[in-house]
Parts: structure tokens; sequence; C-alpha cells
């Protein structure tokens, strides 16, 4: 999905509210991972949503350049 897959790395912290993770990308591909209208980036929160409600885990996913 990125251009520089190398420049992509994901952060993960426990947080009384549940679990945060932090999607670090390169600014180039910023635009490509949030999508239009924000749709690809929607897309992934719901991933992540679904795979932590299956283990009873709140989870946040926030997109960083």
């Amino acid at each position: 999905m990125a251009d520089e897959p190398e420049a992509v790395s994901v952060d993960i912290d426990d947080t009384p509210r549940g679990v945060k993770l932090s999607l670090h990308v390169g600014p180039d591909d910023m635009g490509r991972i949030i999508g239009r209208r924000g749709r690809t980036a929607q897309a992934i929160r719901t991933i992540v949503s679904a795979a932590g409600a299956r283990d009873g885990v709140v989870t946040n996913v926030d997109i960083v350049d």
C-alpha cells in the first residue's frame, strides 16, 4: 500500500482506555494511507477495531507522519 514500506512502523501503547496504535508513514505516503475523504484510514480503523473487539479490547488508530 505504501511506496516506501521501510518508512512504515507501528507503535503500540496500552492505555487505561484500551490499546493505541500509532501508524507512522513517510510524508509522501500520507495521502495514500488516508485515502480519498479518509476512506482508507477508516477501513484500517474498522479492521483494527473488529480484531480488537474479538478479544474484548478497545482500539484507537492514529496515523502519524
